[in-house]
Parts: C-alpha cells; structure tokens; sequence
C-alpha cells in the first residue's frame, strides 16, 4: 500500500469554509443526537472529489450510480428485508436519483435519516422478539406445517408492521429449532436468545454518529469496487485489522456474512492455520479470552467481533465456531482454542519434498515445493543484509537441492497462497523464463506500467506443474499467470481467487480512503481481476466458488484485457491437452478422494440453493436425518474404496481429536495428498508424451 501523493485534491477541498447542514430532524426520537458534524461533511467532500478524480475506472456520479448508492446501503442495514416496511421504501425512494447530488453538496442528512429508521425499525424488532421469548420457548408450537423464506435478499418488503411480526416470529421459531436440533436444552436455548437479543439491544443505544457516517460512506465508496473503503479515524489506526480484514494475533481473514463472521481464508503459518481446527467459509457465533465465559457474537458488526478476537501475543482466545461442512441447518459448533502470536517468517518459508510415483511399470521421482506465500525481509534486505530471506532465493536452493537428487520434474504448490510481495513474484518468475516482462500495471490515467525479468537464462528449465486453488491469490495469481502465458508449466488444481486489483491509503481530514487505482494484468494482457486464473486441467473444487473469491464480493471489477506484452508462441503444451485430459478423467473416474469432493460439493451446492426451511420439528429433524445419511454415505464410499473401516455415525470432532490427527497428518507422505499425486501424473503424463513427440 502506497500512502499518498492526492494532497492537492485534498488542499483544494479541506480550504472550502463551514458547509450549512440539512435541516434536522424535530421529531423528538432516542437517536436525534446522531447528526453528521462539519468534519464529516468535509471527508464526504473529499471521498467525492477523490473518487471522481483517481479512481481506477472514474465511473461517473449521476443519477445511475445514486441508485447504485441506494440500493447498496439497504442492502448493507438490511440485507434479509427484515427491518424496513413497504412504507418506509416509498418514503426513502423520493432520494434514489439523488444521492449523487446529496453527496456532490455535502448533504448527509438523507443518508442519516435512513439509518437511524433503521435503529428504530431494529428496536422494534428487539422489544417484540423479546416479548415473545419472555413467553418462553416451550410456549412455541412446533407441531404447525409452517415454513420460514431463508433466501430473503429479493423478497418483497413487509407490507406493514404486522407482516413483520410474523416473519420475526418465524424467525425466533427457526433459531431456536436450529439450537434444538444442536443439541441444546430448552432452558439453555431461553437464556442464549434471551442474552443475544438484550446485548444486541444494549450495542443499539451505543451507536455513535461516527458508525452512521462509516456505514453511509461506505455505500457510497463500494459501489465503485469492493475493496474501495472509507475509514472511520478509529478504523484508520486499525487499517489492516478493520478494512483489509487480517486479524492480528490469529491470522485469519474474515468479512460479515449477514448476522455472522465468517473466515475467509487463513495466514499461512498462523495460528488459526497450524490449529487445523478451522477452515476457510466457518462461521465465528462466539469469542471467549482464556477461560472466561464465551461471549455470543451473533448479529455484531465485524469490527466488534475483530476487537475481541485481537489480544496480546502469548494470550489465549477461545472460538464457537460452526464449521463448513455443516448442513446450512446444522448449528452445531465446536469450541477452538488458540494461542494468539505473530506469524514467523521462517514458519512460512517455501519448503520441499520428494513425491515418489510409480507409472507405466516404472518410478519416477518428483521434486514438491510448497510456496505459503510470498515473503520477503524488507528490513534485512534494505540494510543490505547478503543473508536476508526471500521467496525466490530460498526456492532458487530448493531447486538446486531437488537437482542434485535428480529428480524428473518439479511441482510447485500454491493451494491457499494469499499472496504477499509482488518483488517475489516477478523474481521468483525469472527462475524459470529467459528473460522478459513478468506483469503489467495499468494506472487509472491509462499508463501501462511494465515489470520484468532482465536476467538472460532460466535458472531451472525442466518440466514443471502448478498446483493452484480457490485461495491462491494476487501474487500467486500473478506468477501462475506469467508461467501459463509463457507455456513454462502445467496449471493444475482450481480456479484461483481474481483479486487483480492495486489499493492505495489516502489521509483525509477525518479518516483514510482506501481507493482501488491500479490493475494488474498478465503478460498476454488478461486481467486476474475477478476470472483469476483458470487451470489448464481442473481438479473438483473444496469450497463452492460463490461463497469465496473475488467473483462472490459485490460490484467486484470486471475481467477485462489490454494489449499483451509479448507476441504469441508456439505453445508446446496445447497439442498434448486433450490427451491429457482424457487421461485424467480415467484415472481419477473412480479415485475415492475426488469422487468424495464431487459428491460432497454437489450435496452442498444442492443444500444451499433451498430457499425454505420447515418449521416442524417432526420434518425438520427427519431432513436433517436425511442430510446426515447422506453425508455418512459420501464419507464411507471413500472409506470403503481406500479399505477403510466405515463408520457407524459421522463423528463431531472435539479439539482432542483434531489435535490427535493433527499429529498424524505430520506424518504423512506427499503420496497421500491426491491432488498432489494427480499432479505429478499429470507431469509424468506430459514429460512422457513431449519425449515421444520429440523421438519422432
């Protein structure tokens, strides 16, 4: 992140003189005290001029994007439509074409006028919800055929007060079976929902006029791109925990998914990843320090949940999390104890391994390299350290290792590389090309910038695979690009992240704006930007790719392409892809572990597109025996074709459990991992194929 060179923008805006605020509101009401001030109303003006002038794609602030606005900040306060009326919309629809003209003038009253209807409709709900759990949740009937609209997002809006309390009395209804069918008591479930709602009742009346500002602000920015944020002074000192989302201390990455946190990915070598007790798409409900009681975060707002979740290295932090691989009705979570500590550098560093293959009657031997991420000591490196770390000087040894034990080829892993230096990237790049660019960068002004490789010779010109995932990303993506585009290795695996997108910090009056103003673009000028990278080959997907990746976030940048940086070669890999392929698809027809994630993926994806859920305990618990059998079958079917015992039960793992196999996968062989096995077929495969076409 590069933190600034706009100050004559800013210079020009911060010299405007004191601005007249809307009329305020008389109506007497708890939130009246929740005004916009001058200072906020000259950062508005600022965010404005900032965007409309370097902005990467500098779409204009009309009418069309004031609807844009407006839709984006109710989806924000309610994304279910579960607080707002009918009426409450048509009153607020007088403002949606104006917005951009609100804004233009530094007007935050409309935007302030909404949110605190929402407090209001939000206290509502509260008081009623509670009233019916004062009744006592055994009072509610769950012998009714009567179904809950959990899929929300487009459903008309409540036409009156009345409709809402029968979708909040369905609600209450459906919470407390979820907690039913966890396992829960009735009288424990009473004092869960009744502590939930009372907390979330007590955040209510703490709402400060700085979080109305933040929220509206922030509507306004993220129409132009996801990772476009305002900053609220306190977020600002917090940057890179409250808007990049990287929690120190765990090293997790979340984001809000409605009433929930959910992990988005985790830091290699952090202690959220080395637990093993948590996975990319969990959901965080509660936050416990030490042995403190758990503290139930349902409904929080993300920083809130991020403030819990931080502490001092060496302390510890206790999560309720619901794992993933839940059915979407299964509440049932597992508590997850984690020491908080920095994440080392060498614990990341590039690693290597033999895969030992037997194919055709004869053995190969493959070198692995495993790449968490792309490092680099800057502090070492700028004080000229000769000995400092770095991603490509510790693979440049690795490879030089993997040589002398004369292997046939080599597997570069990137599953989960979130990425990290861009330096790396186009260095580690140059290890395997003779020389040339490495990735574009183009600037919101147009100008492509070009960075490349300027060393004759490739260092290691052997045959070579890369092994991707959902969560390689950035500069993962960068460099599996380059070696794709340069027909330098087989991309192996699934689709990758598409953050092709370059952010920077810019200080205002009142808070930081990070804005979006560069793009990054592969040498045959493709964006990563929400495609990523596609594989050549591709490998059944283990999360579902519009829960994660760039694709899945709202007004996400679309894929686009500029002119490329290299003229087209001859690419030596095309003519053995579909032979490849069809060697692929027979090895792995009946491979146990793809057939598991197809299975598992496909049941997931079905489960996720119902709309509805019953409101019967008779057929709820019946569906989710279903569910449970299923998955049971799934499990046992790869249990069985790998001789397995199968199991009676699917096993709900506690942390003794996770710890104990923790062990055990310390001990297991890169021969046991089998999308890395397919992998080094897969080179076996091309290696053998290419030396045939040559003896022709």
């Amino acid at each position: 992140m590069k933190r600034s060179f706009l100050s004559a923008t800013l210079a020009l805006v911060l010299g405007l003189g004191a601005l007249p605020l809307a009329a305020k509101t008389t109506q007497a009401d708890p939130w009246e005290y929740l005004q916009p001030d001058r200072d906020q109303v000259i950062a508005s003006l600022n965010v404005v001029e900032l965007l409309q002038r370097h902005h990467y794609s500098k779409p204009p602030l009309d009418d069309a994007r004031s609807e844009k606005i407006y839709q984006g900040y109710l989806k924000m306060l309610d994304p279910a439509r579960s607080y707002f009326t009918a009426g409450d919309i048509a009153e607020f629809d007088r403002w949606k074409d104006k917005f951009d003209d609100f804004l233009k003038k530094g007007d935050l009253e409309p935007g302030f006028a909404i949110y605190k209807r929402y407090l209001a409709r939000q206290q509502d709900r509260l008081n009623y919800v509670q009233g019916l759990l004062a009744k006592g949740v055994d009072k509610l009937d769950f012998t009714t055929d009567e179904s809950l609209l959990i899929d929300r997002e487009k459903a008309p809006w409540a036409k009156d007060v009345a409709e809402l309390d029968d979708l909040w009395r369905k609600r209450l209804k459906d919470e407390v079976l979820r907690l039913k069918l966890a396992g829960k008591e009735p009288k424990a479930i009473q004092e869960l929902l009744t502590k939930r709602y009372k907390a979330q009742q007590a955040r209510l009346q703490q709402t400060r006029s700085e979080d109305v500002f933040q929220a509206y602000i922030n509507a306004f920015a993220m129409t132009y791109d996801p990772h476009t944020n305002y900053l609220s002074p306190d977020s600002a000192e917090n940057f890179d925990i409250n808007m990049s989302l990287s929690l120190e201390g765990i090293g997790a990455v979340l984001q809000s998914d409605n009433e929930h946190v959910k992990v988005v990915r985790l830091v290699p070598a952090g202690p959220a990843e080395k637990s093993k007790q948590i996975s990319p798409a969990d959901k965080i409900v509660g936050v416990g320090q030490g042995d403190d009681e758990i503290v139930d975060v349902i409904g929080w707002r993300l920083d809130e949940v991020v403030k819990l979740i931080r502490g001092p290295k060496g302390s510890k932090v206790r999560l309720e999390v619901i794992p993933a691989s839940n059915a979407p009705n299964d509440m049932t979570s597992k508590i997850v104890s984690i020491t908080r500590e920095a994440v080392k550098l060498e614990e990341q560093a590039a690693k290597k391994s033999i895969l030992k293959i037997d194919q055709d009657g004869r053995p190969y031997k493959l070198g692995v390299i495993e790449i968490p991420a792309f490092y680099l000591d800057f502090k070492a490196f700028r004080a000229g350290d000769p000995d400092y770390k770095s991603t490509t000087r510790d693979v440049k040894k690795l490879i030089t290792e993997l040589q002398a034990e004369k292997v046939d080829g080599i597997v570069i892993d990137l599953r989960n590389n979130g990425g990290g230096s861009l330096q790396e990237a186009t260095e580690l790049t140059g290890l395997f090309i003779d020389k040339g660019p490495t990735v574009l960068v183009r600037n919101s002004d147009g100008r492509v910038d070009v960075l490349a490789d300027e060393q004759d010779g490739a260092f290691y010109k052997g045959p070579l695979a890369l092994l991707v995932n959902r969560l390689s990303a950035s500069a993962s993506e960068i460099f599996a690009g380059a070696m794709q585009d340069y027909h330098r290795a087989l991309i192996l695996g699934g689709q990758t992240f598409g953050k092709g997108t370059v952010q920077t910090i810019q200080p205002l009056n009142h808070g930081e704006l990070k804005l979006t103003l560069a793009k990054f673009y592969r040498v045959s000028g493709q964006s990563t930007q929400h495609r990523g990278v596609v594989p050549d080959i591709s490998y059944p997907d283990v999360m579902d790719n519009k829960e994660i990746g760039e694709s899945a976030l709202p007004e996400a940048m679309p894929w686009d392409s500029i002119r490329p940086a290299i003229k087209p070669e001859l690419d030596p890999i095309k003519p053995f892809l579909t032979e490849l392929k069809n060697r692929y698809d027979a090895r792995t027809a009946n491979n146990p572990d793809f057939n598991f994630a197809r299975d598992r993926l496909a049941l997931s994806r079905e489960l996720m597109a119902e709309k509805t859920v019953s409101l019967n305990e008779a057929k709820r618990r019946a569906e989710q025996a279903d569910i449970e059998k299923r998955q049971l079958a799934i499990e046992n079917a790869r249990r069985s074709a790998k001789g397995e015992e199968p199991l009676k039960e699917l096993k709900k793992e506690d942390e003794d459990d996770v710890m104990a196999q923790a062990e055990e996968d310390k001990k297991t062989k890169p021969e046991d991992d089998a999308y890395l096995t397919e992998t080094g077929h897969i080179l076996i495969d091309y290696l053998k194929l290419n030396t045939r076409l040559a003896k022709q």
